[in-house]
């Protein structure tokens, strides 16, 4: 065992001390007067000093405390100049050539001049520093105060020990009250240094009572705070003891539910259909339930996660075979007319059963409310053998709707689409995601986006939903989306899909829808039976004339469910009559007409021509009126148009001052008259270049005094050189056409091409007239001039 060396014993503190000293300069330590401290030296040149000083006759060596002074662009390290003069009392050597010293404070000095010593440190010449000390109540106070709150700071201070409050007691000299507390407080080295350097004894007490007060609350809050986390420990040490206790009273009772519940999540995850990464993931969450407590929250949140992935139908599929001539017999009992339509599901269906489950095209019903979009639907899933679930998608707004929120956030859940194919139990349902187009977005961002991925074929296949965050594969899932229109829907959203358009019915496919379908249903829903009320075709067609105007059948419905409860109200009351809707007695349940059918004015006019628009409900008849008055040329449009619209009828005007003398029209009758034009139902804008012929038309009219036919609808958009364009939605306009008689329904020769889409039923009942140029136009759609006088305006039936 290596001897240490022990030299020096308690020393007598010196009388005086010596002008020059050698430094010993600190990094952190601040040594007070009266403090006994101990120190430890490993530095060669800090050795050398502490051998040297023992080897004279005083004992004593000056300590300051570093401070780093700024000289251009360098920093240098030197003394401060308010040190402690320090005694050695004992010095111990230890083996590795570290010494272990017990020095006391003797005074504070000041460093005067310093110099560098030959024998490598330095020495300073110093000057002794007596404290100021005025006494009085202040300091008395100060005293007192601090004296109290260093007590109390040992009472909490861990790092304090009881004894210190004894030698606290008994310091009656203020100054040195402050050094003792500065010594042994938690405070940082330059702190300890300010205090050093306060000569004034009231000014160094104010300052160590500010400090021993924020030491006090520190350590008060500490003990607080230690307080709480450890009755948090206990207590969660506590109902982890009892849980225990109590599994081990149930496993003794074999009600060990726990325990059940982890055996029948590892069962179910052994028989569970799936890929092997979903495989793997439910073991592993399996694994993480069994270490967590019950009645943690994690635990729920776990277990919620485990019992999703083992609800989901990763491989579970619907058996079906698709049967074109079942498809076809299926589609024609649920619908009635939308030939077209059946058709191209059926050309669907066709090439799907062809290619088998390969990835196929994304369909798009497209058409006024109330034409069968959703049933459709419903009638594809029945002909093809699969289940159907719908999600509706009009106002939603939040991403997460779509592909489900993390599982960080409280209450999270999957997406409405992992949601719905859970909810069908198959991985390949026919799922409908109705009123795409009413999609919107805000701060929580854009469902569409979102939509995007699920309605492609390419990538679908790995759906990733946020909560799940394993790829799910949709490339089986049929999916059918319907709108009332294109135009909101997002280009590359509309890009992924084939569009089939549903037309508006006209009036024989609404009786026939009626009698086949809605009748039946409304008898049904209200009670009555079906030998009970009856409606014959001439009842139906003045019901969906004079009380529905509507593209689809809605409205129809209602209304027939209307005429069920006035029947219901008799059957009730005691009658037992057959009761027979028919052309004479509707009113009587129904009252008076609720709605004027267009066209139903059939007289042919001066200066009002019959236009066709396109609404997102479908087509509807657009009339187009015109007058003139003496005036100075002006020019009012009223009716609520659009800018395009309010164009239209310029480009109009200018045609027609520059083909005046064509028309026998007055060289200063523009100057000498007023205009009006004015198209009806004036609180509906509009908008749009398709009624430009139209506009034309009735203006031609007005100043060549020409009667407009009344059987004559037509559309197009008009050019300065009296040019028809073509135009869109023709197959709609039509609709509308035939829904009020008309006769003859003139196009532009550019939508020949789109007469194909038109229905049948629509092409027997209207004769299509393809023109070029307005000339064509004015000598199909007007009579020959009554007189020439551009004053009178008469009308022939």
């Amino acid at each position: 065992m290596n001897q240490i060396e022990i030299k020096g014993d308690v020393m007598r503190r010196p009388k005086r001390i010596p002008s020059e000293l050698p430094v010993l300069v600190t990094d952190d330590m601040v040594v007070f007067p009266g403090i006994i401290t101990p120190l430890a030296v490993k530095d060669d040149v800090d050795i050398k000093i502490f051998n040297d000083v023992l080897s004279g006759d005083v004992k004593m060596l000056a300590m300051s405390l570093k401070k780093k002074i700024v000289q251009g662009q360098s920093e240098l390290l030197e003394p401060n100049e308010i040190g402690c003069a320090v005694t050695v009392l004992k010095m111990l050597r230890i083996p590795d050539g570290t010494l272990r010293l017990l020095i006391q404070g003797v005074n504070r000095i000041k460093l005067e001049r310093t110099y560098l010593h030959e024998t490598g440190y330095l020495v300073a010449k110093v000057k002794r520093i007596k404290s100021k000390l005025k006494k009085g109540l202040r300091l008395d106070a100060l005293y007192r105060n601090v004296q109290d709150e260093f007590g109390d700071a040992i009472d909490e201070a861990p790092y304090l020990p009881y004894e210190m409050k004894i030698a606290l007691l008994n310091i009656d000299d203020p100054g040195a009250l402050a050094d003792f507390v500065a010594a042994n407080l938690n405070i940082r080295s330059q702190e300890r240094q300010d205090i050093l350097s306060t000569i004034d004894v009231e000014t160094r007490l104010s300052k160590i009572q500010g400090m021993v007060n924020r030491e006090l609350q520190l350590l008060k809050l500490g003990s607080k705070i230690q307080s709480e986390v450890t009755g948090t420990i206990e207590k969660s040490q506590r109902e982890y003891f009892l849980r225990e206790q109590l599994r081990a009273i149930k496993k003794e009772l074999g009600e060990d539910d726990e325990g059940s519940e982890l055996r029948e999540l590892k069962d179910r995850i052994q028989k569970l259909d799936a890929p092997d990464y979903v495989q793997k993931a439910a073991e592993k969450e399996t694994d993480k339930l069994s270490r967590i407590s019950p009645s943690s929250a994690e635990y729920s949140v776990s277990h919620t996660y485990l019992e999703w992935l083992l609800d989901i139908p990763w491989n579970i599929s619907s058996d079906h075979q698709i049967e074109i001539a079942t498809a076809r017999k299926i589609l024609d009992g649920d619908h009635y007319g939308l030939e077209d339509v059946k058709e191209r599901i059926l050309e669907y269906l066709a090439v799907r059963k062809l290619r088998g489950e390969g990835r196929g095209s994304i369909i798009c019903f497209v058409g006024p409310p109330g034409v069968g979009k959703t049933s459709i639907g419903k009638s594809i899933a029945r002909a093809m053998g699969r289940k159907f679930v719908r999600m509706s998608l009009g106002g939603l707004r939040d991403e997460a709707e779509v592909r489900g929120h993390r599982r960080t956030y409280i209450g999270a859940l999957p997406g409405r689409i992992i949601q719905n194919i859970k909810r069908a139990g198959t991985n390949n349902p026919v799922f409908m995601l109705d009123e795409i187009d009413k999609l919107g977005s805000d701060f929580r961002g854009d469902p569409s986006s979102a939509m995007l991925e699920v309605l492609d074929p390419e990538q679908n296949n790995s759906f990733q939903d946020n909560y799940l965050e394993l790829d799910f594969d949709l490339s089986k899932v049929m999916f059918i989306t319907t709108a009332n229109y294109l135009e909101t829907i997002p280009p590359p959203l509309r890009d992924r899909m084939e569009i089939i358009k549903l037309p508006g019915y006209v009036t024989p496919e609404k009786v026939q829808i009626a009698r086949k379908y809605l009748v039946p249903r409304q008898i049904k829903e209200n009670g009555l039976k079906a030998g009970q009320l009856s409606f014959t075709a001439r009842g139906l067609e003045q019901i969906a004339v004079y009380y529905t105007r509507e593209a689809g059948v809605r409205t129809l419905e209602r209304v027939i469910g209307k005429v069920c409860r006035k029947v219901a109200i008799e059957i009730s009351e005691g009658s037992t009559e057959k009761i027979s809707i028919t052309l004479k007695n509707y009113t009587k349940y129904l009252g008076a007409h609720k709605v004027m059918p267009l066209g139903a004015d059939k007289i042919s006019c001066v200066g009002i021509a019959n236009g066709l628009a396109w609404t997102q409900v479908g087509g509807v008849m657009l009339y187009i009126e015109a007058i003139s008055m003496s005036g100075k040329g002006q020019i009012k449009i009223t009716g609520q148009l659009g800018d395009v619209m309010k164009e239209s009828a310029d480009i109009a005007m200018s045609y027609l001052r520059e083909h005046a003398d064509g028309f026998g029209i007055a060289e200063d009758y523009f100057k000498t008259h007023d205009f009006h034009i004015h198209i009806p139902e004036g609180a509906t804008p509009k908008d749009g270049p398709s009624a430009g012929v139209t506009l034309t038309t009735a203006m031609v009219s007005l100043f060549t005094n020409r009667v407009v036919r009344h059987d004559v609808a037509m559309t197009g958009e008009i050019t300065l050189h009296g040019k028809v364009l073509p135009i869109g939605g023709l197959r709609e306009k039509s609709v509308a056409a035939a829904r009020a008689e008309m006769k003859i329904v003139i196009c532009p020769e550019g939508n020949r091409s789109d007469l194909e889409e038109v229905p049948q039923i629509v092409k027997d009942k209207l004769q299509f007239r393809f023109v070029r140029s307005l000339d064509e136009v004015l000598d199909i759609a007007l009579l020959p001039a009554i007189n020439n006088s551009l004053k009178e305006s008469k009308q022939v039936a």
